[in-house]
């Protein structure tokens, strides 16, 4: 008999049918307007042959020592032993770094999306666990927004995510403006997921409602679909890691015509005087005009002045993405689009002004936030060491390095024991063979697994966790005003357990068991959130009952409706009374605070650097293409590659790489043949995709194929599946923020002749009993 239960991803709510146990199929939920077709795709993933099935301990690993830089890693057989093995082995294992190395020694930052779910959140378990048990070493920041995250509470003050609740939202945007201009497009796809977990879709309707409203939208990126075809937006095609050369020429513009918003940045912002002297060329000689912006942009003059003047007479907003950011300086287009959207003329009025990572995921621009909600309860970590989160190769390789970060300079620990949950840094992290390099460094790495993709192959204890599918949880997305019950589906796949089991059991062999679970099992924990959150809220927002919410699947929480802090028009319209969480209390045109830490590579207002790699460096010559390695339409991430719609999306197994027409047709690339791209850093093979959305000379190729190299642990092997990082570079897109610079890397692609290797990334290693 079928059963219809409730699911809840970072891609959306679902409903599962389930019969006898087996999970038929997954449905969207009939109140979602927009559902993603990556939920259907995990029925094919739930039990399928890449699922590790009973913990695992690589050979070499169980049965020689030394441990340290053992280049068998990733290469290697796993032998299958007891759950009671394994757990010996990874507690006696912290024990042993804890005494010999101190805490610091354990490297917990393990960075990753995880699965949604309010309790059973990976890193949240791990980073309870380690720091009842000693500490560890963390990680800061993110893969996504590390440069954003610490340049915007120096330009415009507070915590590095309030800028969500300080920016217009659609429904204002609708009502109020009249000119959007995206730098970095605004890509639907990109919207369908959400934090934590999201009810329904609504992204796509409230920019209809925009466009319908009569709001005209500009598109400035390297990639005409990066906006939805139904905006009817003007595309301006820009060499990739010039956005902030443009936005200079545009404020070059309105300086000299004197169209600026002279009293906004008189009385609400601070050094405009020392920016405009280095905009008008008096400290270099180079004026920042149009003219040298279409040179180093590839739009035209004219187009910049004719955007200047739209942006200064028009109700105007100015939206950044994130993927501006993940480049070579990547905190200055961040930083000049605020500067840029103050001097226009709109900052701080309604619908207007500025903002960032719009469609980034669904919860942006829909609602400026919800009440919060209980999750597993956090725990001190006595280890006051830290690493910027893309600096985690670096610190295997250099330990006792000293860097520099956002005035700060940190000595890179020494680390001994890498345990990974939830995350995958072999998706993430630049320069894949560097890191193969720097993960022969610790003498253990635990991984938490539920597949067997490259991190799992690349551990030494794999331990096998349940799926999202196969737990009790409740799930509450990030803004979204609704909660979601994600009662189990389906029992665990072999002998798969929930992180928090796994942890209770290492937790109660090392001696604080108590402290961990608080006597609670997993259902009283899921239950006690919920109920401590209604309690929380009160009469705020009358959750339901436990069980009746349980039953419903779903419960509203009512939006935040302000006034926020920082808020832009509070700014405009008394500076003194609402003054930003900045030294000066205004925008930070130039920050005193960050000309003070002199970075040769940040200076004290937004500046044009040029980039390390880009389409007019010398290295062009041998490497003519530049690599967009932007977010997949077909999952999340790395997430449910193995699904059937990240799947349905392969050519030939491969992931698709989207080149120009005439850019292929000078290399005799057809659709749909396998081509390699390359660098001197490394190549993969992918399934050539033709199109004019791609702007000549750029090719894009979406992270999150699980990487499948040729020969695993060699450096510069060929990977067959079409992970573009291990074509991009492992380096901080400045001392600032030591943030990743994924997308400044350039590439050639040529087709491959030769019969390509066939693909392994879904296949386990071998494994002995």
């Amino acid at each position: 008999m079928e059963r219809r239960m409730s699911v809840a991803t970072h891609w959306g709510s679902f409903v599962a049918v389930v019969d006898s146990g087996r999970l038929v199929r997954i449905e969207p939920r009939g109140d979602d307007p927009a559902p993603s077709p990556i939920g259907p795709g995990m029925v094919t993933a739930a039990d399928d042959s890449a699922r590790v099935l009973r913990p695992a301990v690589r050979k070499g690993w169980l049965h020689g020592l030394p441990r340290a830089r053992d280049t068998a890693r990733g290469a290697d057989a796993f032998v299958e032993v007891s759950w009671d093995d394994a757990i010996t082995l990874v507690s006696d294992e912290l024990r042993r770094v804890r005494s010999q190395h101190g805490d610091s020694a354990v490297f917990g930052g393990s960075y990753g999306w995880a699965s949604a779910g309010a309790f059973h959140n990976a890193q949240g378990q791990l980073h309870r666990f380690l720091s009842l048990g000693g500490g560890y070493t963390d990680s800061r920041n993110t893969y996504s927004t590390a440069a954003l995250e610490v340049i915007l509470p120096h330009v415009i003050g507070g915590h590095p995510w309030s800028y969500q609740s300080r920016m217009p939202m659609w429904d204002e945007i609708a009502g109020n403006c009249e000119l959007v201009v995206a730098f970095g497009g605004l890509a639907l796809k990109n919207s369908q997921i959400n934090p934590g977990g999201l009810a329904r879709h609504q992204t796509s309707n409230l920019q209809r409602r925009c466009r319908e409203a009569g709001v005209r939208f500009v598109n400035v990126s390297p990639i005409r679909s990066d906006v939805a075809s139904f905006l009817d937006a003007e595309w301006l095609p820009v060499i990739p890691n010039t956005d902030t050369a443009a936005m200079l020429g545009i404020a070059h513009t309105m300086l000299v015509n004197g169209w600026h918003d002279e009293d906004f940045l008189r009385r609400c912002c601070v050094g405009f005087d020392r920016f405009a002297s280095y905009i008008l060329g008096e400290l270099d000689g180079i004026p920042k005009d149009a003219t040298w912006a279409a040179r180093i942009t590839g739009i035209s003059r004219d187009t910049l002045t004719d955007l200047a003047r739209r942006l200064t007479t028009q109700r105007s907003l100015i939206m950044v993405n994130y993927a501006v950011q993940r480049a070579d300086h990547g905190e200055q287009p961040i930083w000049m689009s605020v500067v840029l959207a103050a001097m226009a003329g709109s900052m701080g009025r309604p619908g207007c002004g500025w903002g960032a990572g719009y469609a980034t995921m669904d919860a942006t621009g829909v609602a400026p936030g919800r009440p919060s909600v209980a999750t597993i309860p956090p725990v001190f970590n006595p280890v006051s060491d830290f690493i910027p989160v893309a600096r985690i190769a670096d610190t295997l390789l250099h330990p006792g390095k000293t860097i520099d970060y956002d005035g700060q300079r940190l000595t890179l620990p020494e680390l001994r024991l890498v345990y990974w949950c939830g995350g995958n840094p072999f998706h993430h992290h630049q320069d894949l063979h560097r890191l193969t390099r720097a993960w022969q460094s610790p003498d253990t790495v635990v991984v938490h697994e539920a597949w067997w993709n490259t991190t799992a192959k690349f551990a030494d204890i794999v331990l096998p966790v349940a799926t999202s599918l196969e737990r009790d949880d409740f799930a509450a997305g990030f803004s979204d005003p609704h909660l979601v019950a994600m009662p189990k589906v389906r029992e665990p796949e072999g002998e798969s357990r929930t992180d928090h089991h796994i942890f209770a059991t290492l937790a109660a062999r090392l001696g604080y068991e108590q402290g961990f679970t608080q006597s609670r099992s997993e259902i009283e924990w899921v239950r006690h959130l919920y109920e401590q959150t209604r309690a929380e809220l009160g009469d705020v927002a009358a959750l339901p009952s436990f069980d009746d919410f349980w039953r419903s699947s779903t419960a509203e929480l009512p939006a935040l409706t302000g006034p926020f802090p920082g808020s832009f028009e509070a700014l405009r319209s008394d500076p003194q009374r609402f003054p930003l969480a900045t030294p000066s209390g205004r925008i930070e045109v130039f920050s005193e605070e960050i000309d003070s830490f002199g970075y040769d590579d940040c200076a004290g207002h937004p500046t044009w650097f040029e980039p390390v790699e880009w389409l007019q460096a010398d290295l062009a010559d041998r490497f003519p293409l530049h690599l967009i390695s932007n977010q997949p339409a077909s999952r999340l991430h790395s997430q449910y590659d193995n699904g059937g719609h990240s799947l349905s999306s392969k050519i030939r197994g491969r992931e698709p790489a989207t080149l120009n027409p005439s850019d292929a047709a000078s290399r005799g690339i057809e659709n749909g043949m396998i081509v390699r791209l390359y660098n001197d850093r490394g190549s993969c093979l992918a399934g050539a995709v033709l199109s004019d959305d791609v702007m000549p000379g750029v090719v894009q190729l979406s992270t999150g194929a699980w990487w499948d190299p040729v020969h695993p642990g060699l450096s510069g092997t060929l990977d067959r599946h079409g992970n573009p990082n291990v074509l991009t570079a492992d380096r901080p897109c400045s001392r600032l923020s030591q943030g990743p610079s994924a997308l400044s890397a350039l590439v050639d692609v040529e087709v491959y002749a030769d019969l390509p290797p066939g693909v392994l990334a879904f296949t386990p290693p071998d494994l002995e009993h």
